[in-house]
């Protein structure tokens, strides 16, 4: 009995580790890396999920339509352990966003590459690029 306890847990183990493998993938899978983009908006919101965060950002087109881009960035923890605050990019923020379009070009979807607020201040893939905590 003991036998069969110890397989179905090393088995529930072995398949929750192989789930969660599965969610993660290389940005270079799903971003076009030789096609970089920059779009200029407004912060609609800021996810710190693992993960990867994630930046929604609005965007007027040519036509002057809103579209909603999303832009992926780095793992939530560093982020944070870079430097980067949830409460330093809110809503309603103007942005211009610098990254590599989605390999599915009718997407609006992006790696970012980098981040600059209105008032000139940079964050990369994983949290700021100016100051003690840069990287």
């Amino acid at each position: 009995m003991k036998d069969k306890v110890w397989i179905l847990l090393a088995g529930a183990t072995l398949s929750a580790g192989a789930s969660v493998a599965s969610a993660h993938h290389s940005f270079a899978a799903v971003y076009n890396m030789q096609e970089q983009i920059t779009v200029k908006g407004t912060i609609v919101e800021v996810r710190l999920t693992n993960p990867h965060s994630w930046f929604y950002v609005d965007v007027k087109n040519e036509a002057g339509d809103v579209e909603r881009w999303a832009f992926e960035a780095g793992t939530p923890s560093g982020m944070i352990r870079n430097g980067y605050k949830a409460s330093v990019i809110k809503q309603g923020e103007e942005v211009t966003i610098t990254g590599f379009h989605a390999r599915d070009p009718s997407q609006h979807m992006g790696m970012l590459r980098e981040l600059v607020m209105a008032d000139g201040t940079k964050f990369g893939l994983f949290g700021p690029q100016e100051g003690p905590n840069a990287r």
